[in-house]
């Protein structure tokens, strides 16, 4: 009976090993996302008991360098109207969910 020649499995990597960002840059941004978070979540708490009434479970989208945010009941809504308001893109905003617990999805 003949053999059939086994197949050699090439070993998967990095596409491109050099580009990999050193752990100091990383903590450095995870430290930004981070300060971003908690000076959005303050914005958030302070304005949540004026909205929640009006607009439960809607989505907001918190600016915390001027205070400004968006609202829309859908997140497709709220992500078309962050667009149109900051077309540069370069904008950091953070989303909540106006309920008692500000999360957007299932834990």
């Amino acid at each position: 009976m003949t053999q059939l020649p086994q197949k050699h499995q090439v070993r998967r990597g990095r596409i491109f090993p050099e580009l990999k960002i050193p752990p100091e840059e990383l903590a450095k941004r995870q430290a930004k996302r981070e300060e971003l978070g908690r000076r959005c979540r303050h914005i958030f708490e302070e304005i949540r008991p004026q909205l929640i009434d009006q607009y439960y479970n809607w989505f907001i989208a918190i600016d915390p360098d001027n205070c400004n945010y968006l609202l829309d009941p859908k997140l497709e809504g709220l992500v078309k109207k962050i667009r149109c308001h900051y077309p540069d893109g370069e904008v950091k905003l953070t989303a909540f969910r106006l309920n008692e617990s500000g999360a957007c999805g299932r834990i």
